[in-house]
């Protein structure tokens, strides 16, 4: 009898001690991960004033960049293990029994168990086998590697403390024997098959989408489980292929870019947008919807994250919008498929995705994303114009009521300016535009007296969102790099002569490879692993490169609104708690709009 009682109460004293050690370790991992972008933030625009008040710099400066980089997100990733920002598809998963769904998470479990293992024992070896100085900072080039190799062991204890804090031992004990046992396994395993490595690396990693595994683990889990089909990446090679795809300055854009759109939206200067937007074309028929979607394209210069957006829109105007008589659903509609917008229309965390994966030019393709995100919005008004009979329309704003909202929009404008005009006109790169965008916005909020908790709050979010992007980028370099090996871009080329060989017919084939791959795969995944496979046989067709780019990009946007995935229906859905299968049947008029304006951007691909 007091054996019986004292398990429980032992159990308890476990559960309480390991969701007090889990808050220690994100607390800590938090306030590290925000410490690092601040530190990247001021050695950017102290590189900045240098070259040009001083017309000088310090080596090794953009090589530090891309280390604390790395350590970003080494930090970062274990922070986002059990949020949204794991990219987890678990629309299959939610349609299982309980007793399955036990199962799946268990399932999910072993993949981020193996990911962890071959991040931390990975890293080791990498560690032990490197050699070499970086000659810009004089530091052992293993140093770079190790931080993936302390990421992962930090996976893996979050993901202890999480199971155990939420009295999920037992499954968590046995995910971790099934993740140990297939990873000391796998390398002594031989299947000598007729496919490609590749082919059973999606497969593998589709498995992990269907179990909701977290999409990077699901791509490092299956370019390790590769191995055992003859690919030719041992464990090392693989870890090595992950940092290397972070490992570029470029990348450095995508937390400072998430970061200005976090405070913007906390000082407030968001808002002004609001009123200016409304100001403009409140007053028209369905002018609370167009004022949502004109917001949406003003944001979109600021914010680059069509998440950011969709969440911010889904608390500003979904309220207002059912009280002007829209139908609930309607509403949450119009707010999802505006927020597409983001990542088209400058700065776009997309497009940087891009450049990094095909070496396209940034500047060119902001340009591009201009036009396309102008046509994509007169599309959405003209949908919105045709379905929306709203019943208490906004009053007309008088001459100086819109010169009053524009005067004091202009901070928002300025966000756009020094972003899309630096980069363009070279005066700055990139990341130094997206650097400059963050220190504006962070005076906005200083001048909007943010306390220092709210900064840091911001900072914090910024870091673990930029962890989890780069984490997907840097997983999916294994799979990229197989794809490439396999020569599968011969077989898109082969596709494309077999059809006639013809711009309609690389952009017809494209089209139907990017919808496939959109309803299972993040935008960023897709972009990574098809981006320079179709690239290729778009340019051997006479399609101009940047146009063809702004066509991914704007194909596989249209997908965060498409079911199973449908990211920005599940996140507006979140927030105005309207089921996802009530908002995919609403969507459907915006989205059919959308499809038209991919239709014409790749009809002028064609003609010119």
């Amino acid at each position: 009898m007091a054996t019986s009682e004292f398990h429980p109460i032992q159990r308890a004293r476990d559960d309480g001690l390991a969701a007090r050690a889990l808050r220690v370790i994100e607390a800590v991992l938090g306030v590290a991960a925000a410490l690092v972008l601040a530190v990247l933030l001021v050695m950017v625009l102290v590189t900045v004033c240098l070259r040009y008040f001083f017309g000088t710099g310090f080596i090794g400066a953009e090589d530090f960049g891309i280390w604390l980089n790395v350590a970003l997100v080494a930090l970062g990733a274990p922070l986002s293990l059990n949020s949204a920002l794991a990219m987890r598809l678990d629309v299959f998963v939610r349609m299982l029994p309980e007793g399955l769904q036990k199962l799946t998470r268990i399932g999910a479990d072993v993949f981020t168990v193996l990911s962890a293992l071959i991040l931390a024992f990975g890293g080791r070896e990498i560690m032990t086998m490197l050699g070499g100085v970086s000659p810009t900072l004089g530091l052992p080039e293993w140093i770079r590697f190790s931080f993936l190799g302390a990421g992962g062991a930090l996976i893996l204890i979050v993901l202890l403390l999480q199971r155990i804090a939420d009295r999920r031992v037992l499954p968590v004990a046995l995910s971790l024997a099934l993740g140990i046992a297939l990873y000391a396994g796998i390398p002594h395993i031989l299947l000598d098959l007729d496919w490609p490595p590749s082919i059973f690396l999606g497969l593998i990693a589709a498995i992990g989408l269907v179990l909701a595994a977290p999409l990077p683990h699901a791509f490092l889990a299956a370019a390790y489980a590769a191995i055992a089909f003859g690919s030719s990446l041992p464990e090392p090679a693989i870890v090595s292929a992950t940092v290397t795809g972070i490992s570029k300055f470029l990348l450095l854009a995508i937390p400072f870019f998430l970061l200005a759109g976090g405070l913007l939206t906390a000082s407030g200067v968001a808002n002004q947008l609001v009123r200016f937007a409304a100001a403009m074309v409140g007053h028209r028929r369905a002018g609370l919807a167009q004022t949502t979607l004109l917001t949406s394209v003003l944001f979109s210069g600021a914010s680059g994250s069509s998440v950011a957006n969709a969440a911010f829109g889904a608390s500003t105007f979904q309220p207002e919008l059912v009280k002007h008589g829209y139908h609930p659903a309607q509403a949450a509609a119009i707010i999802a498929s505006t927020s597409v917008l983001d990542n088209i229309i400058p700065p776009s965390i997309a497009f940087l995705i891009l450049a990094s994966a095909t070496n396209l030019s940034v500047g060119a393709l902001l340009v591009g994303g201009f036009f396309a995100g102008g046509l994509m919005a007169i599309c959405l008004a003209v949908a919105i114009h045709l379905t929306v009979r709203e019943q208490v329309p906004l009053p007309r704003a008088t001459a100086r009521q819109r010169w009053q909202s524009a005067v004091q929009a202009i901070p928002a404008f300025g966000l756009g300016v020094i972003v899309v005009v630096g980069i363009r006109i070279g005066i700055v790169t990139t990341t130094e535009a997206a650097a400059l965008a963050a220190f504006y916005t962070l005076l906005l909020g200083i001048g909007a007296r943010l306390g220092i908790l709210s900064l840091y709050a911001i900072f914090r979010q910024a870091a673990v969102e930029a962890a989890a992007i780069g984490l997907l980028i840097g997983t999916a370099g294994p799979f990229a790099f197989l794809l490439a090996v396999d020569d599968v871009s011969s077989l898109i080329a082969y596709l494309t002569t077999a059809l006639g060989g013809s711009a309609l017919a690389v952009i017809l084939l494209s089209n139907v490879i990017l919808l496939a791959v959109g309803l299972v795969l993040d935008i960023g995944a897709a972009i990574l692993l098809f981006g320079p496979i179709l690239l290729p046989a778009a340019i051997a067709a006479g399609i101009d490169p940047i146009q063809f780019g702004v066509i991914i990009v704007v194909n596989l946007m249209i997908h965060g609104l498409t079911p199973p995935l449908g990211m920005l229906i599940f996140v507006v859905s979140g927030v105005t708690r309207i089921p996802a299968s009530e908002l995919f049947r609403a969507v459907v008029p915006y989205l059919l709009a959308l499809l038209v304006s991919l239709a014409i951007l790749c009809g002028w691909a064609i003609i010119v």
